[in-house]
């Protein structure tokens, strides 16, 4: 393999116009920094050849497709601000694509860094390009979805051929990371039926993958043909997020038998990808009691070597449905504080329905507090200023900066008005019994008056 840390000081020279190299890794190990690290080094605070040595490394992913025009590049690492992914697209039962635009530009808005377009109907295609040509976010698919709705065929009649065809319409069409389940392989059809779990494989595409296996009685065409895989990503600059086929279903299923031995073939095929300087992403568990979270994120950045670790949840308790947006940010703290890279949001819809509008924002809301609370905690550059700031409109009980400072500036405004005070220096909780006022008055040689 190259070795990320031998940076050969390449500069780009004349025609530095043009692009010399393959994917944003083949820069970065040339020694180049390419606007997308340009772009991220101001948003981190960090200075450019350090996001240049650790994009080496492998240990940022800089997802940014070079069909993607419109993209604002974002790093994704575990020590750079933890990122949010929210996942929408239709599904047969409910089928409206403006609806689904709307919600993108919602999450674009509240401060999402990517969108999976998880659609399992009709045409996709067009939404798809739709996505790369006007959504600024990283954009994100699962291939394996889109080849049985692309072809209209059954899954057992599609072929390796198939599915790999898809991937590069996927990649043409200007996404950014990929979703490839490559890890299981017909050895793990063995393990599920020998470990018994609860819950068996709750991932989308991994059940789509071992069914075809089981029903074709090949190996998995996305581990088999890994290389082909690699050479399509590389082309373009996507970036692969392996796939967790196996991770946990229900918190019974925590770090198993099944899932450990995924992860080991994860970091197998994370060192393969970066021997061809192809990005990685390595997506982990989605139900897990807390008191596993944190060594799970150890045993991912020791066996994958660093890679961002892209969690889809934690979801700490398995009896929260209308709920598991709550479940999900308690985990996904954990996980991002103890190294996770990327959380997955979990709306409160997760197990129930399609989220409309109202679920998204909410789902969004809850990973970008389990994503602040972490930042604070791994102790990322700037990372408190905003809570400062808002500690100090407190303390002035000046209001208009609060909403400055909120997450959601609108559901905090919206609250206080409902609910109004008798004196606008005051909250209608403790009107004047206010401790903030009480001791501004004491400090202040001031009377504090409460009846």
């Amino acid at each position: 393999m190259k070795e990320a840390l031998n940076i050969t000081e390449k500069k780009l020279g004349e025609g530095a116009g043009e692009r010399k190299y393959t994917t944003q890794m083949d820069a970065a190990r040339q020694g180049i920094i390419t606007p997308e690290m340009k772009a991220v080094a101001a948003k981190e605070y960090r200075t450019e050849e350090e996001i240049r040595d650790l994009v080496a490394r492998g240990q940022v992913a800089i997802c940014a497709n070079k069909n993607h025009k419109c993209i604002d590049p974002n790093g994704v690492g575990s020590m750079l601000k933890t990122k949010i992914n929210v996942n929408l697209g239709v599904s047969r039962d409910c089928k409206d694509y403006d609806i689904e635009m709307k919600k993108v530009m919602e999450a674009v808005n509240m401060g999402a860094e990517a969108i999976m377009d998880l659609s399992s109907h009709g045409d996709t295609q067009p939404f798809r390009r739709k996505l790369t040509s006007e959504c600024p976010a990283m954009i994100g698919t699962v291939p394996v979805y889109d080849s049985v709705i692309h072809y209209q065929r059954d899954l057992e009649t599609l072929t390796a051929q198939d599915f790999l065809d898809v991937i590069r319409l996927h990649a043409k069409d200007g996404v950014d990371f990929v979703t490839l389940h490559c890890g299981i392989t017909r050895k793990t059809i063995e393990q599920i039926k020998k470990h018994k779990r609860k819950m068996n494989i709750v991932s989308r595409g991994g059940s789509l993958v071992f069914a075809w296996m089981c029903m074709t009685g090949e190996e998995n065409p996305f581990y088999e043909y890994y290389d082909e895989i690699l050479e399509i990503c590389r082309e373009y600059d996507v970036t692969i997020s392996l796939g967790d086929a196996c991770r946990p279903g229900c918190i019974a299923d925590g770090s198993d038998v099944c899932q450990i031995e995924e992860l080991v073939r994860l970091g197998e095929l994370t060192k393969r990808a970066w021997e061809r300087d192809v990005q990685v992403m390595v997506e982990g568990p989605g139900h897990m009691p807390m008191d596993q979270i944190a060594a799970n994120m150890k045993i991912q950045q020791n066996i994958c070597m660093g890679a961002p670790f892209y969690v889809l949840g934690p979801i700490v308790t398995d009896i929260a449905p209308g709920y598991d947006h709550i479940t999900s940010a308690i985990g996904g703290a954990i996980a991002a504080s103890a190294g996770a890279a990327f959380l997955c949001y979990v709306t409160p819809a997760e197990h129930l329905a399609l989220p409309n509008i109202d679920d998204v924002k909410q789902g969004i809301m809850a990973s970008k507090i389990a994503a602040h609370a972490a930042d604070i905690a791994k102790k990322i550059p700037h990372a408190m200023d905003i809570d400062n700031a808002m500690a100090d409109a407190r303390r002035a009980l000046d209001w208009e900066k609060q909403w400055e400072c909120a997450l959601d500036p609108e559901t905090a405004k919206a609250i206080r008005d409902d609910r109004s005070p008798e004196h606008d220096d005051t909250c209608s909780m403790c009107g004047k019994f206010c401790a903030v006022r009480s001791m501004n008055k004491a400090l202040n040689g001031e009377h504090v008056d409460i009846l």
